[in-house]
């Protein structure tokens, strides 16, 4: 308890600024990974950290000390690898901070249209059967599952869609990446789910769907081959049977910006409060 005394009588403004600037870095990579998979476990090697540190110069064991510092840098390097997928959201986001919103003013007009695109395009190809895959950008970008696929530049129609995605096109097989109010490519190869879904007859078009949102920040809509079934997937979860109100209104709840910066809450309000569809979360 002396040792603490001591410490703390030995603090100035130099020091006190050090610190508020370390803890204040601390927050901010806890604020940029916040939602993501892997939050938990950089919080609990954060707190570990700290502690342990914490204990060896207080109670001045010079050893576990020396070994303290010997692991630093082999921690981090290991914390990194672990982190990768969230790290590069983080600083994606990082990087497109202070942009202008995707739907913003006038565009909230351009969003309406576009969501009820894809709505109208969603129930048609429910009812005739024809898979789809269709991603909507947000914050993140997604120019790396861009360049796997076929370049356009087209509005999005429902006409459109329906078109790449009849069966026999050479497009179909593949997703279509959407950014603001343009179709940027078809037939994009996405990342396929690192865990299992939960349930075990859903195919490649949702496993697809969750790989991409559990790496991004993306919002993914699938049309089941098989069944027909809409399902929309975001942060790693999917929730299916919807219909096409259902899907305009989670879609318009989680694009359009809210000046609160919840948008993903009022959507799961809005979902749980229309009674749509059942949701499955993957476990690691």
């Amino acid at each position: 308890m002396a040792n603490v005394f001591w410490l703390l009588s030995k603090l100035d403004l130099r020091s006190l600024i050090d610190i508020l600037l370390v803890a204040g870095m601390v927050y901010g990579v806890l604020i940029m990974v916040q939602g993501t998979q892997a939050v938990q476990l950089l919080r609990g090697v954060i707190l570990m950290a700290l502690a342990v540190s914490l204990f060896g110069s207080i109670a001045e064991l010079t050893a576990f000390n020396w070994l303290l510092r010997s692991m630093g840098q082999a921690l981090l390097v290991v914390v990194a690898i672990i982190l990768q997928p969230e790290l590069r959201r983080a600083f994606d986001r990082l990087g497109r901070a202070g942009g202008l919103a995707l739907w913003s003013g006038p565009r909230e007009v351009q969003l309406d249209r576009v969501v009820s695109e894809i709505a109208t395009a969603c129930h048609r190809l429910s009812e005739q059967r024809h898979g789809a895959l269709i991603v909507i950008e947000r914050e993140t970008g997604l120019q790396d599952y861009v360049e796997t696929g076929v370049t356009l530049d087209g509005l999005v129609v429902a006409p459109l869609l329906q078109t790449i995605f009849y069966p026999g096109t050479a497009l179909h097989d593949g997703a279509v990446v959407i950014r603001g109010s343009h179709i940027v490519a078809a037939g994009c190869v996405l990342p396929l789910a690192e865990t299992i879904v939960s349930e075990s007859h859903l195919g490649t078009r949702h496993r697809a769907a969750v790989g991409v949102t559990e790496q991004t920040d993306a919002i993914v809509v699938v049309v089941s081959e098989e069944t027909g079934i809409i399902s929309m997937a975001r942060n790693g979860r999917i929730v299916r049977h919807l219909d096409e109100r259902r899907l305009s209104t989670l879609l318009q709840a989680l694009l359009r910006p809210r000046r609160d910066g919840r948008r993903d809450q009022d959507a799961e309000r809005q979902r749980t409060s229309s009674g749509g569809g059942s949701s499955s979360r993957e476990r690691s």
